[in-house]
């Protein structure tokens, strides 16, 4: 068998998302309208394993590799591309697809094509969640958590924005990591440890993951980082008294100390009345000689 080749090898980054269609294109022009019925068809993966192969016309599948078969994998004639269903995480690889023409001289290669395929899976929406064992008030420990994903995220952090100022800050903290051995899927969190309520009278905090191909959070930036739905601190400072409250008070006091008063004066009046009812015996009485 002689295996001639004339046609520019050729490499494409693709890109595919977790169980959708990984599309696997050869290119192929067929500048001579060579016909399908003479023209070998097969594309391999990095380690030389064939997912499918057309031959002469039809699809064969006695060459393909035990981990493809019963895979969902079709080919399309018209446009050359082999389309790989439910893609995995362990997908990811660089394919070939080799394209021969049968001739009297044997298999002559006219077209070679390279494909680096990356997998990519969406986390979930972020999720805060506050600890609810601790019985100290003075602080709040939160855990934030996103499931399901892949690669690991590029950052994961929180944005607190205090009522007072209006300020914005950023803290970040460990990812913590798991990943799944069936799927091979991460689930990431990171906690925050925040006791700034003391100081403010409210604070709202979201959390921010950004995969490894968005950009960070930035106003008048068009953003792929997934946002929590904020959580709502009210301040633990006290608040100060109105001058409302302020008058009722003064008003409520001015009226005991009155009553007070007018109950003391009704009770030296009284007891003066009864000391000047007494009869008087300090005078001697009168002897009658008689």
């Amino acid at each position: 068998m002689v295996i001639l080749f004339y046609g520019a090898a050729a490499t494409s980054k693709i890109q595919a998302h977790f169980n959708e269609t990984a599309v696997l294109s050869c290119k192929f022009t067929n500048p001579q309208n060579i016909s399908l019925n003479k023209l070998v068809i097969f594309f391999q993966d990095q380690e030389k394993s064939v997912l499918y192969e057309h031959y002469l016309g039809k699809g064969l599948f006695d060459n393909v590799a035990p981990k493809y078969k019963g895979r969902h994998i079709s080919f399309d004639k018209e446009s050359w591309t082999l389309y790989l269903h439910d893609v995995e995480i362990k997908d990811q690889a660089t394919y070939q697809c080799f394209i021969s023409h049968k001739s009297s001289n044997g298999l002559i290669l006219i077209n070679q094509m390279s494909s680096e395929l990356s997998v990519i899976a969406n986390f979930s929406q972020p999720e805060i969640i506050p600890d609810s064992n601790s019985s100290d008030t003075s602080y709040v420990n939160l855990t934030c958590s996103s499931t399901g994903g892949y690669p690991l995220p590029k950052e994961m952090y929180f944005l607190v924005q205090n009522s007072t100022d209006n300020s914005t800050n950023k803290y970040s903290d460990t990812i913590h990591q798991s990943q799944d051995n069936v799927t091979e899927l991460y689930n990431v969190s990171t906690s925050l440890y925040y006791t700034g309520h003391d100081n403010a009278m409210s604070a709202s905090i979201q959390c921010v993951l950004c995969p490894t191909d968005a950009h960070p959070v930035q106003p008048g930036l068009k953003e792929k980082c997934l946002l929590s739905k904020p959580y709502i601190i009210a301040s633990k400072k006290k608040e100060p008294r109105s001058s409302q409250n302020d008058d009722l008070f003064w008003i409520a006091t001015t009226a005991v100390i009155l009553v007070i008063a007018v109950g003391s004066v009704g009770f030296l009046i009284q007891w003066k009345k009864k000391k000047k009812k007494k009869p008087d015996h300090s005078h001697s009485r009168e002897c009658n000689p008689w």
